[in-house]
C-alpha cells in the first residue's frame, strides 16, 4: 500500500508515493531520477550511495523513505551551482585526482560535505575517519584525501574573498 510523503531534495520540495518499505536511494534513483547516489552494497556498508539528510551523512540504500518526511535531502546533484559550475568539493576532486571509475565518487564528495561544513579545517586524520565509511576500489585514499584537504583550502578562500569568514 503506497503512501504520499513530502520532503525536499536539493532545496526543491517533492512530494512522492512510495511504498513504505522502500530505502530512500530507491526513491531517488527511480522516481526522482537523480541516479548520482549508486547502489554498491546495499547494506550500508560501501557508502555509494551517501547523501546528506538535514546536513547528516546517510547511507540512502538502508535508508527508510518515510524517514525522510519533511526533511531536507541533499545528493550530489545538488552541489551544482545555479550557474552551472561545480562545487569547490567537486572541482577539488578533478584537481587533485581523486576520481578514477567514479563510482564511489559522489558518496565520498558527499560526506566530504558533510565534514567541512562541521569543520572547514580539518586534519588528514579527521578526513580519513569522516571517509571511513566510503570505499573506494581504484584510486587508493591518498588522492582522495588531498581531494577533501585542497577543497577545505577551496572553501576558505572562497569564504575570504566574499567576507563570509568574517
Amino acid at each position: 500500500m503506497r503512501r504520499t510523503i513530502r520532503f525536499t531534495v536539493n532545496g526543491d520540495p517533492v512530494e512522492v508515493e512510495v511504498q513504505p518499505h522502500w530505502p530512500l536511494l530507491r526513491v531517488l534513483r527511480d522516481e526522482l531520477e537523480l541516479t548520482g547516489a549508486k547502489m554498491g552494497c546495499g547494506e550500508g556498508e560501501c557508502g555509494a550511495c551517501t547523501v546528506l539528510v538535514d546536513g547528516k551523512p546517510i547511507n540512502s540504500c538502508i535508508y527508510p523513505v518515510l524517514e525522510a518526511e519533511g526533511k531536507q535531502v541533499l545528493t550530489i546533484e545538488g552541489l551544482v551551482s545555479s550557474e552551472n559550475e561545480l562545487h569547490p568539493i567537486q572541482q577539488a576532486f578533478l584537481d587533485k585526482a581523486g576520481v578514477q571509475c567514479g563510482f564511489c565518487t559522489p558518496g565520498m564528495i558527499m560526506s566530504a560535505k558533510a565534514l567541512l561544513d562541521m569543520n572547514p579545517n580539518p586534519t588528514e586524520d579527521e578526513v580519513r575517519h569522516a571517509l571511513a565509511g566510503n570505499f573506494c576500489r581504484c584510486t587508493g585514499y591518498v588522492q582522495i584525501v588531498e581531494s577533501v584537504r585542497h577543497a577545505a583550502e577551496l572553501l576558505l578562500k572562497n569564504a575570504k574573498q566574499t567576507g563570509a569568514g568574517e
